[in-house]
């Protein structure tokens, strides 16, 4: 008999294996909403990134590990970026929230959605800054949703 025949044996674990719970999707981090922002509006413009970099007087690498959701800028990085892609930080924010509405909105719909679900569309009445009081507005992914900077 071989080294290798005699070695092999049968392992029984002590205690039960824990039952894998099926994987849900991480929850979006604002630093890859942000960058993707900013990388899709660079594009967009048909933009390099050393353009913008440059526009923005940061670092390419840096507005690189940005867009990419490598690094938290801080918000003068972000106001930087922004206004050398021709945008405010709330438009870049604004976006942003958007992204973030509609991922969430997806990962809180059900898998199969019933008959019923299927072309309803609903009105919201606005009673604020938003809209005059009275007027309808169609609630999408950022319908009643309100953000300040």
């Amino acid at each position: 008999m071989s080294i290798r025949v005699t070695n092999q044996a049968d392992v029984i674990p002590l205690r039960p294996l824990p039952a894998v719970a099926p994987a849900l999707p991480r929850e979006p981090l604002w630093r890859d909403l942000v960058g993707e922002v900013l990388r899709r509006e660079r594009q967009a413009q048909g933009r390099t990134l050393k353009d913008v970099a440059e526009a923005a007087r940061i670092s390419m690498p840096y507005l690189s590990e940005v867009e990419r959701g490598l690094k938290e800028a801080s918000s003068e990085v972000l106001a930087a970026a922004a206004q050398a892609l021709g945008l405010n930080l709330a438009d870049v924010l604004a976006l942003a929230g958007e992204r973030l509405v509609s991922l969430a909105a997806a990962r809180s719909r059900p898998r199969s959605p019933g008959p019923s679900a299927v072309g309803v569309h609903r009105t919201v009445r606005s009673t604020g800054p938003a809209g005059p009081v009275g007027a309808m507005r169609p609630s999408g992914p950022m319908g009643g949703v309100l953000l300040a900077a």
